[in-house]
Order: structure tokens, then C-alpha cells, then sequence
């Protein structure tokens, strides 16, 4: 073979790894980044706003990967976690905690409040093996409905999330001004060539990829991946499938409550009611898109399913009203994001981890 036919070869062999829907996203994107000065759109702008939406929703993209290795699928029920998040919050607020303390205060009850919703998850999920991805959309669409209820009867009294009118009963969006607004975001960010890097988000999310790869290559990751390939060979070598599928639930429960505080605050806004309620779908947009399956993830599939999935939410509608004065992105994106989605669920694809 001579050299010409060697790299052509190995170029073949890279591009079919990473995946035609990839491939394609990927182009489309760099058009995109490419005729978005013909708008008057600023390159550096544009990245800038990738990278910050990268940070606002990796963690949430990250917390599909547990349940997935475990043999569960995808986390359709992720607005469980999310409530847990939001009960962090707003539970934050009602304290009066302050700065970075705030921002910890609510981490530490979320993820309490996700432990015990994710074991509760996880029982349930284990009485409907082979329908848990049916079931996981159920739980979150009940728990987002159960939770409006809630809003209105649980005793909240801070005057920022009251209704003014009614002194009860919490406001549909409440501003994390004053207390953990921006506290990732700002934390150690710098300008290079007029982008801006969120340093402090993506850090913390590479803290919990790191953590979430670390645990996979343990003997308890191990086990875990072991009951999502073969249930019958982990029984058989005397793993408790049903523990480790509700330790997945956990994990992956815990990690949308922190992902939502991440988002808030970037975002600066608590949403509460209906809010939720979409959150699920862009995250298994995301993953999928990144080259996941439902039975196989990596952290790599995370990583460049956020990144691709976030960089056309955000230069599709600013290149596409620039180019045609009108609106035509939610158009594209639903094509894009639900295009990748049933390519993915109708093929089983090999993962990098």
C-alpha cells in the first residue's frame, strides 16, 4: 500500500470512529462560525457565548453517564434531579446565605435531596426493567406537575421569591442576584483575542468528569459497566445488579441537581414550575450527538455533544436572522437535534471513554 492510500486509509478509518452525524453537525457549525461575519455577527462574541452555554449545561450532559453505563439508558427522568436542585436553591435563599457559601449551601442540599429521590428513582426503575427510558419520562413529567403544587404550599417567606401580592407562594423566576449569581462564571475568567473563557465553570465541570471517569475505571465503575453490558454474567459473577442500577440512579440524580445550579448560576435565574419540564431533551440531545448509545457513554461524547449541540443553539438564530431577517433557527435546530437523536437510538455505535 503505498503511502497516498495509507493516509487516505487511516482518514477513513478517523472519520467512520467519529461518526457521519458528527461529521456533518461539525461542518455545519464551522459554516456557520464561518458566514456569521457576513451578518455583522463577532466572531470572538459568538464563541464566548458558546463557551458560556458549554459551562451552563455540561455538568447537566454529564449526569446521563452513570445510568447509561448501569444499563438503565437515557436519563429521561432528569427533572427529579433538577427539583432537587431547585430545593437546594431556593432553600439557599430562604437561609440568607450569601456569596460563595450560598452557592455551597445549595449544592449540599441538593445533593441530599437527590439521594433520596434517586434511591426512591431507582427502586422503581428496578420493577420495570427493559421499560426504564418510558418510565424515567413518567417520573419526571409527575414530579415537574407534583412540584407546581408545591411551589405555592411550601412555607417560603424570603420577600426576593414570595409573591408580592399574596406574601406566599414562590415567583415562577427568582434572581440568584446576591447570592450565587455568577459565582463559577467570574471565578478566575480572562479575555484572549476578545473571547471570553468562564474559567471557573468548565474547571468545575472537569472536576466532576474527572471524578466520573475516575469512578468508571474503579472496581465499583467496573462492576457498574459490567451490569450495563451483561446483567446475567454480573449476576453470575455475585455482583448485586439491582444496588449498583440504583447507585447509578443516585449518581446520575445528584449530578442534574448540581448541573442546575451550575446553570443558575450562569443564567441568574432560578426557573421554577413549567421550567424543568424541557430541561430532560437538550441533555439526551446532547449525548446522543456526542456519539452515545443508549447503553454506552464516555466523557468524550459529552464533551463534543455539548459543545456541538450548544454551538448551533447559539449561532443558528443570530446567523440565520442576520442572513434573512427572519426566524428560521428553532426550525433548523429541532431538524438537527431530533435528526441526531434517531440516528443514534436506531444504531448501536462504539464509545471512546
Amino acid at each position: 500500500m503505498s503511502f497516498k492510500e495509507n493516509v487516505w486509509e487511516k482518514i477513513k478509518s478517523r472519520a467512520k470512529a467519529f461518526g457521519l452525524p458528527r461529521i456533518i453537525i461539525s461542518l455545519f457549525l464551522l459554516v456557520l462560525f464561518c458566514i456569521a461575519p457576513l451578518g455583522g455577527i463577532s466572531i470572538s462574541q459568538s464563541i464566548s457565548d458558546v463557551l458560556m452555554r458549554f459551562g451552563q449545561n455540561a455538568v447537566l450532559v454529564l449526569a446521563m453517564v452513570p445510568m447509561i453505563h448501569s444499563g438503565c439508558g437515557l436519563n429521561f427522568g432528569l427533572p427529579l434531579g433538577i427539583i432537587a436542585g431547585l430545593l437546594g436553591g431556593t432553600l439557599a435563599i430562604q437561609a440568607n446565605v450569601v456569596g460563595g457559601a450560598s452557592f455551597f449551601v445549595a449544592m449540599l442540599i441538593a445533593v441530599a435531596f437527590a439521594i433520596i429521590f434517586g434511591i426512591l428513582y431507582g427502586l422503581l426503575l428496578n420493577k420495570v426493567k427493559g421499560g426504564e427510558m418510558m418510565i424515567a419520562t413518567y417520573v419526571g413529567y409527575a414530579a415537574v406537575a407534583f412540584m407546581c403544587m408545591m411551589w405555592l404550599l411550601l412555607p417560603y417567606s424570603h420577600p426576593q421569591m414570595v409573591w408580592g401580592y399574596a406574601g406566599r407562594g414562590l415567583r415562577t423566576t427568582i434572581s440568584t442576584e446576591g447570592f450565587y449569581s455568577q459565582i463559577l462564571a467570574d471565578f478566575l475568567d480572562f479575555d484572549i483575542f476578545g473571547v471570553n473563557i468562564p474559567t471557573g465553570s468548565l474547571l468545575f465541570f472537569a472536576l466532576l468528569a474527572l471524578f466520573m471517569w475516575a469512578f468508571l475505571h474503579t472496581k465499583l465503575g467496573t462492576a457498574m459497566t459490567a451490569v450495563g453490558s451483561n446483567p446475567v454474567f454480573a449476576r453470575a459473577c455475585g455482583i448485586n445488579t439491582d444496588m449498583i442500577r440504583i447507585l447509578s440512579v443516585v449518581m446520575s440524580t445528584a449530578l442534574g441537581a448540581i448541573g442546575i445550579l451550575v446553570y443558575q448560576q450562569s443564567f441568574g435565574f432560578i426557573q421554577l414550575y413549567m421550567g424543568p419540564f424541557y430541561m430532560a431533551l437538550p441533555a439526551v440531545s446532547a449525548i446522543l450527538i456526542g456519539g452515545a448509545s443508549v447503553n454506552k457513554a464516555g466523557i468524550t461524547n459529552v464533551i463534543i455533544g455539548t459543545f456541538l449541540f450548544q454551538g448551533i443553539v447559539t449561532m443558528t438564530p443570530s446567523v440565520m436572522n442576520s442572513l434573512m431577517h427572519t426566524d428560521m433557527s428553532e426550525v433548523i435546530r429541532i431538524i438537527a437535534s431530533n435528526g441526531m437523536i434517531l440516528y443514534a437510538l436506531t444504531r448501536k455505535t462504539e464509545v471512546v471513554s
